[in-house]
C-alpha cells in the first residue's frame, strides 16, 4: 500500500520512555485491509486435515479433557496452546506421562482421536518414526579436553566468537561449505541453540528430543526425550579448555512445559528435573545462564494464546527468574518481574472476569555481570489491563541474594495478547499493545573508562544504560519497530561495535500497519549510540511464499570482522564489520540430504543463531509458526 493512502488513517504515537523523551511509534490503523486472526489454529503453518467440529476426538476431548484445559483448573495448560506440541509428545504424555492416570480408561484408539483433535490433523499426517543414525563404537568417545565455548547465551551474551576458539573470521568465512544436514524427526521448526563441546554438538528439538551428535559425521551418540518441545539453547558446566574437568559435566535446558533439566553430558542420563514455575501457561523459551555453581532460569508464559478465547479469564501469569544450584536443582531464590500477584480488575464486554497486572515474561537469556555480581533480565509486555512498570523493562538483581537493585522501564503502558489479533475480541487490553518486548539479551560492554549496558527492544530502539544505576545514557530509534518488528532474539557485539538485527514485518494481523520499516542489519557505536552503517534487506522470495519476509528475527553471532545472521526468508548472510557489505550467503529454502533418517528441509530463521567452534558453524533452519516458513534442519558448515 502506498504512503499516500496512509494519510487517511489514524496515526498513533506518544509512548513515554524512562529518560523522559517521547518515542514515536509510526503505525496506522487499517482494519479494512489487514487480515485478522479467526482462530489460534492460524498461528501454526500446517495442513489441517480434520474438521475439528465433527471429528470424534472433539466429543472425547469435551468429556475427558475440557473441564481442566478450558482454563478452570489452575495447573492445566490451556488447550489452544497444547496444539503447538507434536502428536508424539501428546501421546507420550497421555500414555506414559502426567496424564496417564486420567487417561487410563481410554482405549488406544480414543487416545489417538483426542490427539488428532488437539493438533487438527489426521493420524496419517502425523510425522513418521525415524531410524536414527547411531554412532559406531569408534565414534562414541567424548573429548573431555574440549570445554564448551564460553560465549553466547548462557555464558557471555555478546555472542562474539574469537578467532582462537572459533577459527572463523571475515577473511576465511567465504570458504564455508555444507558438511552435513540433520533433519529433526516430527518437527516443522528448529530453534534450539546448538552447543559445541567434547567433539560433539548438543541440540534440542520440537519433539522434545535432545541429541548428542558427533561433529565430524553427525551420527547420534545418545538422545534423551523431554516432556515437551525444547526451544532453549543447551549449556554445559565450564572448565579450562585443554584440561579435563574436575567433575562429570552436565548439560542444562528447558522445555515448553516449563521444566528445567540437568543431564549427564556423556551419557544423556537424567540428573534432575524441576518445574520452574507452577502457572499452567508458564513456559521456557530462553536459555538459562550459568555462573559459578548457580543456574539462572528465565520464565516466560504462553497465556497470550488462551487469552484469544472470549471465555478465558485473562490473565494471571507473571514472568520470573529462578536461581538454583546447578548440580542439584535446589532453589536458591526466586523473583517475579511483577512483584504482586494479579487481582480481579473487572469484567469484559461479554462478562468474563479480568485480572491484572499480568505478563512481563522473560523471553531472553539473562546477562550475568561478573564484576558487579548482578544479573540483568529484559521483560515483555503486560498481558492484561492495567499495564504497570514491570513491562518492557530491564531489571537488575543481586546474584547472591536475589534482591532487586534497579529497574528501568523504557516503554510505559504496553499491554497486549493474541486477542488483539482478532477483530473486536473482548480480551484485548484497552492499551492495545503495541507489544514491544525485550526479546534480546542485554550486552555488557567495556568502554575502557566505564561499562555500558546495551539493550535492544521490539520498538526498534537500542539503549545505552548505566549498569550501576539503570539510567538511560543514550537511545537510538534504529527502526519504527512493531508487534513483529524491531529487535527480536539477539544482538551481538565486537568490542565497541554493536550489531542490531531488525525484523520489522509489515502485516501484524491486528489492524496495525507499521511505517518506517528497516528490516536488516544495523551497526552502532556502543559509546554514543550513533549508527555506523545500515544494510536494509529486500524481499528475495517474491514468488515463493506469502510468509517469506526479509527481516531478521533470529539471534546473530559475531566473529572477528563480521556478523552472521539467519533471515526469515531462509537466507544466511554474513555482513562485513566495516561497511555492512555481504561477504557470504547461503539459501536454506530447499530439501537437504539428511543423515538423520528423517527428511530435512529449510525455512525461516527465528530464535537461535549460529554456533561456531574450530572452523565449524552449526545453525538451525525452520520456524513454522506465527506466519513464518516451516523447516526442521540442523546444518553444519565447515572451512575444510
Amino acid at each position: 500500500m502506498k504512503f499516500s493512502i496512509f494519510i487517511s488513517f489514524l496515526l498513533i504515537s506518544t509512548l513515554l520512555i524512562a529518560n523522559d523523551n517521547e518515542v514515536k511509534q509510526d503505525y496506522v490503523i487499517d482494519e479494512n485491509s489487514v487480515q485478522f486472526r479467526e482462530s489460534t489454529d492460524e498461528l501454526i503453518i500446517r495442513d489441517i486435515t480434520i474438521d475439528p467440529d465433527t471429528h470424534p476426538g472433539n466429543a472425547l476431548y469435551q468429556e475427558n479433557c475440557a473441564t481442566c484445559h478450558d482454563g478452570s483448573i489452575e495447573k492445566a495448560p490451556a488447550a489452544n496452546w497444547l496444539e503447538m506440541l507434536v502428536p508424539q509428545a501428546l501421546l507420550r504424555t497421555i500414555n506414559e506421562g502426567i496424564m496417564s492416570e486420567q487417561a487410563s480408561h481410554l482405549s488406544e484408539e480414543e487416545k489417538i482421536q483426542i490427539v488428532e483433535y488437539i493438533v487438527r490433523q489426521d493420524r496419517k499426517n502425523f510425522p513418521k518414526e525415524a531410524e536414527l543414525n547411531y554412532c559406531k563404537s569408534s565414534d562414541m568417545n567424548f573429548d573431555l579436553r574440549e570445554a564448551p565455548e564460553p560465549y553466547g547465551w548462557g555464558y557471555n551474551t555478546s555472542r562474539f566468537i574469537p578467532k582462537k576458539s572459533g577459527g572463523i573470521d571475515s577473511k576465511n568465512i567465504k570458504n564455508l561449505k555444507l558438511k552435513w544436514a540433520f533433519g529433526f524427526p516430527y518437527s516443522q521448526r528448529a530453534r534450539s541453540q546448538p552447543l559445541f563441546a567434547m567433539g560433539s554438538i548438543f541440540v534440542g528439538s520440537q519433539s522434545g528430543d535432545i541429541y548428542a551428535l558427533d561433529v565430524k559425521t553427525g551420527c547420534v551418540k545418545w538422545n534423551f526425550t523431554a516432556s515437551g518441545e525444547v526451544r532453549t539453547g543447551i549449556i554445559m558446566d565450564q572448565w579450562e579448555n585443554g584440561k579435563k574437568p574436575d567433575k562429570r559435566p552436565y548439560i542444562y535446558f528447558g522445555d515448553i512445559l516449563a521444566n528445567e533439566y540437568a543431564l549427564d553430558a556423556q551419557t544423556g542420563e537424567l540428573i534432575w528435573k524441576i518445574k520452574s514455575d507452577d502457572h499452567p501457561n508458564a513456559t521456557r523459551t530462553a536459555t538459562s545462564a550459568k555462573f559459578e555453581d548457580i543456574l539462572f532460569i528465565p520464565i516466560s508464559g504462553l497465556e497470550v494464546i488462551p487469552a484469544f478465547d472470549d471465555k478465558y479469564e485473562c490473565c494471571t501469569f507473571r514472568g520470573g527468574l529462578l536461581a538454583v544450584e546447578s548440580r542439584t536443582g535446589k532453589t536458591l531464590w526466586r523473583q517475579y518481574s511483577i512483584p504482586v500477584p494479579a487481582k480481579y480488575s473487572g469484567n469484559t464486554s461479554v462478562g468474563t472476569r479480568m485480572f491484572g497486572p499480568s505478563g512481563a515474561p522473560i523471553w531472553t537469556s539473562p546477562n550475568v555481570d561478573r564484576k558487579r555480581r548482578y544479573v540483568y533480565i529484559g521483560t515483555g509486555e503486560n498481558y492484561s489491563t492495567p499495564a504497570d512498570d514491570s513491562s518492557d523493562a530491564i531489571i537488575a538483581y543481586n546474584i547472591d541474594t536475589g534482591e532487586e537493585v534497579w529497574r528501568r522501564q523504557t516503554l510505559a503502558g504496553d499491554a497486549w495478547n493474541l486477542a488483539c489479533m482478532g477483530k473486536g475480541k473482548p480480551n484485548c487490553p484497552k492499551e492495545f499493545g503495541p507489544d514491544m518486548d525485550y526479546s534480546a539479551s542485554s550486552i555488557t560492554i567495556d568502554l575502557g573508562d566505564r561499562d555500558i549496558l546495551i539493550a535492544g527492544q521490539k520498538s526498534g530502539y537500542v539503549y545505552g544504560i548505566d549498569p550501576d544505576t539503570g539510567k538511560v545514557l543514550w537511545s537510538n530509534p534504529v527502526s519504527g519497530g512493531g508487534t513483529q518488528g524491531g529487535i527480536h532474539f539477539g544482538m551481538a557485539a565486537e568490542g565497541k561495535t554493536i550489531y542490531a538485527p531488525i525484523n520489522d514485518m509489515q502485516n501484524t494481523h491486528d489492524g496495525k500497519v507499521w511505517l518506517n520499516r528497516k528490516p536488516g542489519m544495523h551497526s552502532l557505536d556502543a559509546e554514543t549510540g550513533n549508527i555506523i552503517w545500515s544494510n536494509i534487506s529486500d524481499k528475495e522470495c517474491k514468488d515463493i511464499d506469502i510468509n517469506c519476509d526479509p527481516g531478521i528475527s533470529a539471534a546473530v553471532t559475531a566473529v572477528p570482522g563480521a556478523v552472521i545472521a539467519g533471515h526469515l526468508d531462509g537466507n544466511i548472510k554474513v555482513y562485513d564489520k566495516e561497511n555492512g557489505n555481504i561477504l557470504w550467503s547461503y539459501n536454506t529454502l530447499r530439501d537437504f540430504e539428511s543423515i538423520s533418517g528423517s527428511p530435512a528441509y529449510g525455512g525461516s530463521f527465528s530464535g537461535s543463531g549460529p554456533s561456531i567452534r574450530n572452523g565449524y558453524m552449526a545453525i538451525n533452519s525452520g520456524y513454522g509458526i506465527y506466519n513464518h516458513m516451516p523447516g526442521n534442519v540442523l546444518l553444519l558448515f565447515s572451512l575444510d
